[in-house]
């Protein structure tokens, strides 16, 4: 999809807000199941939960890419505009600078209405304080590798013209990083806020939240790091104008 034939601005802060928040809900939502059905086997909450994050993501990515490129996440949205400011790989694509708080801000607050979402149907307290610390030295690192791999997913998708697998790569991704990363695989700073005010399995204390938010930053720095070595820009690629936002993508 061409730059000039995006979406306005509009209707893709409202598909970002939709969708990161039916990805909170997902999340916390088969968690509060998930415990529900399984209270004596945490391994068995877990795989429940990492199933149905990985399935819903899919599902939404496949049903919003085409309206805001589905970042659902604004480590994706960073790197988005990273990638096509002027003077950077591929100037003039991507988000541009006045789009990158606007995606921010609907993302984390789809992801805070996620989860009093999930916690009504439920019929729990719609806003609660988690009282799960995650934050430790294995933890932290945990979340850099998990950002690390998902952002240079998105970006080898786009750079070698394969959007169209976004969908079932990145579900993949984080359904099995909830499993490799010692951090269940965050990965994404308007999650990690809208888990905060849920006191069940998806949790996340609010003191453990800025160091979730620092660690995923680093991991998206990594990988455009890594992405500017595996997959330089060439002289054809410079002639190409791809969709306006990073890929159909992520958690």
């Amino acid at each position: 999809m061409p730059a000039e034939s995006a979406p306005a601005l509009p209707r893709r802060l409202v598909a970002e807000a939709l969708g990161t928040g039916l990805l909170v809900a997902v999340v916390v939502g088969s968690g509060i199941m998930a415990a529900r059905l399984s209270p004596q086997d945490v391994g068995l909450q877990l795989l429940e939960n990492s199933v149905a994050t990985a399935l819903g993501l899919a599902v939404l990515i496949a049903w919003l890419g085409p309206v805001s490129g589905a970042h659902l996440n604004p480590a994706v949205s960073l790197a988005s505009w990273w990638w096509g400011r002027p003077g950077g790989p591929r100037p003039g694509t991507g988000l541009s600078g006045p789009e990158v708080l606007p995606y921010i801000g609907a993302q984390v607050g789809g992801g805070l209405a996620g989860s009093v979402l999930a916690s009504l149907m439920f019929e729990l307290a719609p806003v609660q304080v988690s009282g799960t610390e995650r934050v430790g030295a294995g933890t932290l690192l945990g979340e850099v590798v998990a950002t690390f791999g998902l952002v240079a997913l998105v970006g080898a998708l786009v750079a070698g013209r394969r959007e169209h697998l976004a969908a079932p790569l990145v579900g993949a991704y984080i359904g099995a990083a909830y499993w490799w990363t010692s951090s269940t695989s965050f990965a994404n700073p308007a999650v990690t806020v809208g888990r905060s005010i849920t006191d069940t399995f998806a949790g996340i204390a609010p003191a453990s939240v800025p160091p979730f938010v620092l660690a995923q930053l680093a991991g998206t720095v990594l990988a455009l790091g890594a992405l500017a070595v595996l997959h330089p820009v060439t002289g054809e690629d410079a002639l190409v104008t791809p969709a306006p936002a990073l890929g159909d993508e992520t958690t």
